[in-house]
C-alpha cells in the first residue's frame, strides 16, 4: 500500500511556565494592581516593600530600595524562594510636593533617592541574573508629570523624567542579550492618592483629561503585563502612556 501522510493538527496552547516576576512597592495602588495581574496569570510574584501589605499569592520582602546592600538581601530572597527574576517592574516611588522656592534639598533628594536611584538599584541587580538567562523584561513605572510637567512637582518630574533615558541606555546595553527595558506612564489614576485631593482640584484635573475620566489600575498593569509578555518581544526603549490622552504629543 502507498505510503499515507499522517494527519496533523495544530498543537493545543499551553501554558507558559510560571516566571520569576519582582514587583517593587506592590503593597497598595498602581503596584498592587500590577503584582495581582500577574498572579492572575500564574506567575511566581514577589515584591519588596518598606512595611508590609502585599497582596494575597505574592512573596513578601521587607526592604529598602533606597539601600544597596537591602536591595542585595531582598533579591537574594526572592531568587532562592523563585529562581532569577525574570521581570521586574520598578514601581516603588514617594512625593514631597512644594513649590521651587520653598522645596528643600531634602525633599529633593528623597524623592530621586526612591523613584531615580531606587530603580536604579533595582535594575543594576536584576540584569546580573538576566544576563546570565539571556532574558529579561525590564519595567520602568513613569508618570505623564515626567513628560508633561506639574507646578509643585520638580522633584517627582525629575525623577520620572530620569527612567525613561534610564530604560533607553539599559536597552542600548543589554537589548542584544534577550532583555527588553520599557516606561509605562501613567496618568491621573484613581487611586487612594486622587480620592484624597480637594473635589475642586479633582474637577480641574478631569477638564484636562481628553477621556473625560481618571484611569484605573488594572489598565497601568495591562499595559505592563503586554510590555512583560512575548508579544512585546521587539518592543525596547519605548514610553506606553497609560493617560487617556493627557500628555499626548510628548
Amino acid at each position: 500500500m502507498p505510503a499515507t501522510t499522517p494527519v496533523t493538527t495544530p498543537d493545543a496552547p499551553t501554558s507558559p511556565a510560571p516566571r520569576s516576576v519582582l514587583v517593587t512597592g506592590a503593597n497598595r495602588g498602581i503596584g498592587r494592581a500590577i503584582a495581582e495581574r500577574f498572579v492572575a496569570a500564574g506567575d511566581k510574584v514577589a515584591t519588596i516593600v518598606r512595611s508590609g501589605g502585599a497582596p494575597d499569592g505574592v512573596l513578601e520582602v521587607i526592604g529598602d530600595v533606597r539601600d544597596t546592600a537591602s536591595v542585595d538581601a531582598a533579591f537574594a530572597q526572592v531568587e532562592a524562594a523563585h529562581g532569577p527574576v525574570e521581570v521586574l517592574v520598578a514601581n516603588a516611588g514617594v512625593t514631597r510636593d512644594g513649590l521651587l522656592m520653598r522645596m528643600t534639598d531634602e525633599d529633593f533628594a528623597e524623592v530621586i533617592d526612591v523613584n531615580l536611584t531606587g530603580a536604579f538599584r533595582v535594575v543594576r541587580r536584576a540584569s546580573k541574573g538576566m544576563i546570565r538567562l539571556r532574558r529579561g523584561r525590564i519595567v520602568l513605572i513613569s508618570s505623564v508629570v515626567g513628560m508633561y510637567g506639574s507646578p509643585g512637582q520638580v522633584n517627582y518630574a525629575s525623577s520620572k523624567s530620569a527612567l525613561i533615558g534610564m530604560a533607553r541606555s539599559v536597552t542600548r546595553e543589554l537589548g542584544a542579550r534577550g532583555i527588553t527595558a520599557n516606561v509605562v506612564a501613567p496618568g491621573f489614576i484613581d487611586t487612594d492618592m486622587t480620592k484624597a485631593l480637594p473635589e475642586d482640584r479633582q474637577q480641574a484635573y478631569l477638564g484636562s483629561i481628553p477621556a473625560g475620566r481618571f484611569g484605573h489600575a488594572d489598565e497601568v498593569a495591562a499595559a505592563v503585563q503586554f510590555l512583560a509578555s512575548d508579544a512585546a518581544a521587539y518592543v525596547s526603549g519605548a514610553v506606553l502612556p497609560v493617560d487617556g490622552g493627557l500628555g499626548m504629543g510628548h
